[in-house]
């Protein structure tokens, strides 16, 4: 036992439990606000880079035709200044795991700069990624290196890498509370972490107060027309909930089964994003259009009026799994709110309800299956869409979740309780759920839940030979 914990078992012997928590708070916010004062900062600086990038994408398209040397220049940046950070978000769930059995080493100041670098020419040039993974990498990165000036232990250093993770989340969507959960949950499937609640929610709001002080403004969407919830209300969202699931589903196996290829076709690393840049540039001018590439923020609003055609999900989810499988830089949810928001907007043909609704309940929901966090996307249709239509997103978030699979796009979460209702043993919970491992815990959990059923069911039978 080590400084923090040191200390906080003494006092624990001697101070009642209110005092304890004051203890704890006039610790943890001066952290949680510095941290927040950086993940805040570096979130406005990459949504201005991404604006700017985009506005210069956009007038001078002819850019897109260099997207496989910005891919090859990813690769070597990456290559030979940037292997000990190349893992991006799953690097630091996997530090922030490891911190309860081996402490690691801090997490390299130069993961901030290089993915910012790196989303930066991936949004110039034209590939199909996000933000968010960008934002929460930069926020954790700079998060982790104030922990040496604080002295913190391993359980301190987890409290803090998570308070990265929601300044991080929080601040580059404009969405704190959404954020300060996100932080909470990403790490084990059906799990929060509550030990971090109070910094992670300091971290988030002062992330996001940060980053609306530098001038940053968010896109905002409005669902209009909720009807009153009722039977088959409820009913048609958690179809549309599973219709969403399933697209979250094959959007991460897309994504993972194109990154495999990718490694298992191409052995030296840099040569894979600029193979994928050339595929991804050819569709583009194969196709006349650039409205799959980027962020994507136009079709999202246009997905809130219109009712979009049935393929335009599907090209925006090919197009950002080939992006991301090759190696390019930035982040997963935005292309997600585009896939789930043009169809839900699709689904309006089929559902009775309002194509604004669907395609809101479908923005959180899809991101709710992919990163199976669906308190968060719960949350997060709330402070986007009002407590109405988020009533109905967070009866599809469930539903997603439930419908998603065990394939996840961070595939270092954890396996802490299985969407059937299966515990997972403790020693089984490092696996990666995408992993054949995971599947075949998750399937030995199932099998031993039913094998104690069936042993209170069946009756005691007495010895005849007694």
């Amino acid at each position: 036992m080590s400084g923090f914990d040191e200390s906080h078992a003494s006092a624990a012997v001697f101070l009642p439990q209110p005092l304890l928590m004051v203890r704890f708070l006039l610790r943890w916010i001066p952290i949680a606000i510095l941290v927040g004062l950086a993940g805040g900062s570096s979130s406005a600086l990459l949504l201005w880079s991404l604006d700017w990038a985009t506005r210069t994408r956009e007038s001078h398209r002819w850019l897109i035709a260099l997207l496989p040397l910005a891919g090859l220049a990813v690769g070597l940046l990456y290559r030979y200044f940037g292997s000990a950070v190349e893992a991006g978000n799953n690097l630091i769930l996997d530090v922030i795991h490891s911190e309860v059995e081996t402490p690691q080493r801090t997490v390299p100041f130069r993961m901030a700069p290089l993915v910012l670098a790196g989303t930066f020419l991936t949004h110039l040039f034209g590939g199909s990624a996000g933000r968010e993974g960008t934002a929460v990498q930069a926020a954790a990165a700079l998060a982790d290196q104030v922990g040496p000036w604080f002295r913190l232990d391993a359980r301190a250093r987890r409290i803090l890498l998570m308070c990265g993770i929601s300044a991080g989340f929080g601040s580059v969507f404009g969405a704190p509370l959404s954020g300060a959960v996100f932080g909470l949950e990403v790490l084990a499937i059906g799990m929060v972490e509550y030990e971090a609640i109070a910094p992670c929610f300091v971290a988030a709001f002062v992330g996001d107060l940060t980053t609306r002080a530098w001038g940053i403004h968010h896109a905002v969407y409005r669902v209009t027309g909720t009807p009153a919830m009722s039977a088959r209300g409820v009913a048609e969202a958690a179809v549309a909930g599973i219709a969403f699931g399933l697209a979250a589903m094959l959007f991460a196996q897309m994504t993972h089964w194109i990154g495999n290829g990718f490694r298992q076709t191409l052995r030296w690393s840099p040569l894979r994003p600029a193979v994928g840049g050339a595929f991804v540039a050819a569709a583009v001018f194969a196709m006349h259009n650039t409205r799959y590439i980027g962020l994507g923020l136009p079709t999202i609003a246009e997905s809130f009026a219109v009712r979009e055609p049935a393929h335009v999900w599907l090209l925006k989810l090919v197009f950002t799994a080939v992006t991301l499988g090759a190696g390019f830089k930035g982040g997963e949810v935005t292309p997600l709110f585009f896939v789930g928001a043009a169809l839900g907007s699709t689904l309006s043909g089929v559902i009775g309800l309002p194509v604004s609704l669907l395609a809101g309940m479908g923005l959180v929901a899809v991101f709710a299956g992919a990163a199976n966090t669906p308190i968060a996307s719960a949350l997060m249709a709330m402070e986007l869409f009002g407590a109405e239509a988020g009533a109905y997103a967070a009866i599809a978030c469930v539903f997603s979740y439930l419908f998603s699979g065990h394939a996840g796009i961070y595939t270092s979460q954890r396996l802490g309780v299985g969407k059937d209702g299966a515990v997972i043993e403790p020693e089984l919970r490092a696996f990666s759920r995408y992993s054949a491992a995971a599947q075949e815990a998750a399937e030995r959990a199932a099998l031993a839940d039913q094998e104690r059923a069936r042993t209170r069911e069946t009756p005691n039978v007495p010895d005849e030979r007694g």
